[in-house]
């Protein structure tokens, strides 16, 4: 299990905290000394996360806070909060996210569901809270992806599959993709402009959580209890965590790299390679300007 390194006087905000990755990650983070806001989208499961995290560390320092990535307005509401609470942000760990529901779903904004909460809502929550970021002197941005992004492409006519046939692996793999093009553009800005900020990107292989039973049942009347993907060769949480752990808080990671298992589905964090098309400068540009104009957001100017 990846060791996370000191963390003592970092405050770190983690996505998805109140399950899965998001809740190890937070949980070890707070272990390692952060401070830690565990933002979830069910305050309830955030609070059972939180308290398991106390009997734990009973000294941490964290707290809950909410936030649905799937509706624009509770990002912007998510980040001005934390805009009046804290005078800089060292880490923020892009984790939540959901996974290949059966039927096309929208956002509280009307975007299909998976590209809403993998991809725009964690952007626009980047770039808002891009300030406090930069008020912190070793700035982290950790971006959660899959394997999956390996097989995405970026449909610039169609983001939100109203005119294509929905295929909810496409769609996944797509948000994925995305993902990886929002880690990279951010390193990507933070170099020219001079910036201190680290972003990156991380997958977990094959880790078993609900992501994999709580996207598929959506919409079913009997929900999917078998993991997609089973019976490959699997993690648990806390071995899977380890990219993004790595990704967030090594001093070894890279700005504009991309984390996985050793051996993409299991393994200790290792550093993945990079396709074509998350490779492709041109669709990284061209998305980070799309999604801003969708999202209304954008990087302040110095």
């Amino acid at each position: 299990m990846y060791p996370v390194p000191d963390q003592t006087g970092r405050t770190a905000v983690v996505t998805g905290a109140n399950s899965g990755t998001g809740r190890e990650a937070a949980k070890r983070l707070a272990a390692a000394g952060a401070r830690v806001i565990f933002a979830v989208r069910d305050p309830e499961k955030g609070a059972e996360a939180l308290a398991e995290t106390l009997r734990t560390r009973p000294d941490a320092q964290a707290e809950v806070r909410v936030v649905d990535l799937a509706d624009l307005a509770s990002v912007r509401a998510f980040a001005d909060g934390l805009q009046r609470d804290l005078d800089r942000l060292d880490t923020l760990v892009n984790n939540a996210g959901v996974m290949v529901p059966p039927r096309r779903h929208e956002t509280a904004d009307g975007h299909e569901l998976q590209w809403g909460t993998n991809f725009l809502g964690p952007f626009a929550l980047t770039n808002l809270l891009l300030p406090l970021l930069l008020a912190a002197p070793a700035p982290r941005v950790a971006t959660m992806s899959s394997g999956a992004a390996n097989l995405g492409r970026i449909d610039f006519a169609d983001l939100d599959w109203e005119r294509r046939q929905y295929r909810p692996w496409e769609a996944y793999a797509q948000s994925k993709l995305a993902d990886v093009h929002l880690a990279r553009h951010l390193a990507h800005l933070a170099e020219t402009r001079g910036w201190s900020l680290v972003s990156n990107a991380a997958h977990p292989g094959f880790t078993r959580t609900n992501l994999q039973t709580a996207g598929p049942s959506l919409g079913r009347e009997r929900p999917v209890t078998r993991p997609v993907g089973w019976p490959l060769p699997n993690m648990e949480s806390p071995e899977g965590t380890g990219s993004i752990l790595f990704a967030a808080a090594d001093p070894a990671a890279l700005p504009g790299a991309y984390y996985g298992p050793r051996f993409f589905i299991t393994g200790d964090p290792h550093r993945a390679g990079l396709s074509r098309r998350m490779r492709d400068a041109a669709t990284t540009a061209r998305l980070w300007s799309t999604a801003e104009e969708i999202t209304s957001t954008a990087v302040p100017t110095r």
